[in-house]
């Protein structure tokens, strides 16, 4: 259970949600109602009006907005409530997504540093225990990207793969060194500027009721624990928040987390390359020429378009596999920010089943997706000059096409392949999202897997 949440049964003050239009029926049907009207409390999103009592605090109104209940309006209860105090909900419509609004806000990365206050704590109501498992997965990935690249390296990132299998009962297998150099020699041409050597971890796990031919479901994340662009080297400003560009294997193994504690009826696989682009003696050189795992010959026409090489050989072997499902997760262009910003998730996909089953997961777990196509018409600017391919266009256009395209070449035409082009920060505190590292695309992909693959209740 997360430190936000108080144990069932606990002692607990009420916290009574209210949206604009019930306000006056809930004043009318309340004692403390002369008292909300008095104060102004007009039930705004978000919006907390501390309620008193008989031995001074008697309780709290939260505002829930006029709009459809929103996670969004529980996020910063944690922090707008008295420090250490408990509560338990009043009149909330949809306790689930109450509980998870509660506990995204509740985040706070201090690794490093004590916390700047304590925080409320909800007791959750009975049923909610899946929202509480999607709440710390998303802590489980925040904490990831958060995590500072010098003590998250490839070798500690792959710890955390194993960690994970450990506790779920799935295998690992992780492969570095000469043999990562034959069964997946991008990845290795990516990593090999740094001191910090690449690996590739491989985890395998199958829930309780799926046999051996229960659908496969594989997880692809691009693991680059810092970027400094290579020898097309970033500027600093854009170098600044570069610990984050291994945001896609968070997601991944934040993913696969949801799935096995729910146990899921299938079988999951996940791969996550984890490196380090680095410039080095040994590093990628603009024009070079690398070989994939496929076999196709790519011509590196930029080091800083590093992610794309990871994830393509990543994506020829779980494609070998003919899965039912293949995702792939990753920070991986700054066009796809320039046409979406912050917030939505670039997602590519060849079937469109899949591509309105993962909107509508989107939308229904306030974890949104935009889908961008994959457009043929684009797939000649990767023709390589002296390689099959480059791994950038000499265009200046539809930067995250074109890099979707090029992942494309490595995924099976009738493959239910989906693709997301994430950020994985936000700028900037709002209700739910602090500042830092986002699980972006994270319960997205985790209700579409559900739902699509499983009549588990998930």
């Amino acid at each position: 259970m997360l430190p936000c949440f108080a144990e069932p049964g606990a002692a607990a003050l009420p916290l009574h949600a209210v949206t604009q239009a019930g306000l006056a029926d809930w004043a009318a049907a309340h004692e403390a109602g002369a008292f909300v009207r008095a104060a102004g409390f007009k039930a705004r999103s978000g919006e907390v009006l501390l309620l008193p009592g008989e031995g001074g605090l008697g309780g709290a109104v939260l505002g829930l907005g006029d709009a459809a209940p929103s996670a969004w309006s529980f996020g910063g209860a944690a922090f707008a409530l008295p420090p250490g105090s408990v509560w338990q909900l009043e009149g909330v419509p949809d306790a689930a997504r109450a509980v998870l609004g509660w506990g995204l806000g509740a985040y706070r990365y201090t690794r490093f540093k004590a916390p700047e206050r304590a925080h409320a704590l909800l007791v959750p109501p009975a049923g909610t225990e899946a929202a509480q498992r999607e709440a710390a997965a998303v802590w489980f990935a925040r904490d990831l990207i958060n995590h500072p690249a010098n003590m998250l390296g490839p070798c500690e990132l792959a710890d955390v793969v194993v960690a994970l299998g450990a506790e779920h009962g799935a295998t690992v297998r992780i492969t570095g060194g000469e043999e990562l150099e034959r069964a997946y020699p991008t990845v290795a041409a990516v990593g090999r500027g740094s001191a910090r050597p690449p690996l590739v971890a491989d985890l395998g796990w199958r829930g309780s009721a799926a046999g051996p031919d229960a659908p496969l479901v594989t997880l692809c994340g691009k693991g680059i624990c810092f970027d400094s662009g290579g020898y097309d080297l970033k500027p600093a400003a854009s170098m600044l928040r570069m610990k984050k560009d291994m945001g896609g294997a968070a997601v991944a193994l934040g993913t696969a987390r949801l799935v096995m504690q729910a146990d899921l009826p299938v079988r999951l696989r996940v791969l996550i390359g984890a490196a380090e682009n680095s410039i080095g003696a040994n590093a990628m050189r603009p024009l070079d020429v690398v070989r994939t795992r496929k076999g196709l010959t790519v011509e590196i026409g930029n080091t800083d378009a590093e992610g794309r090489l990871l994830l393509c050989d990543l994506l020829a072997d779980a494609d070998a596999e003919a899965p039912a499902l293949l995702m792939d997760f990753a920070t991986l262009t700054g066009a796809a920010r320039v046409a979406l910003g912050p917030d939505l998730v670039a997602m590519f996909a060849q079937d469109n089943g899949l591509a309105a089953a993962l909107l509508a997961a989107g939308s229904e777990a306030e974890d949104p997706l935009w889908r961008l196509p994959l457009w043929p018409g684009y797939a000649s600017w990767l023709d390589g000059q002296v390689a099959d391919l480059a791994n950038v266009s000499t265009k200046p256009h539809a930067g995250a096409v074109v890099a979707a395209l090029f992942l494309q070449r490595f995924v099976s035409p009738d493959r239910c392949w989906a693709h997301f082009d994430l950020y994985a920060w936000n700028d900037s505190p709002r209700p739910g999202r602090p500042e830092g590292g986002e699980a972006s695309g994270l319960r997205a992909a985790y209700h579409a897997i559900a739902a699509r693959l499983s009549h588990a209740d998930a």
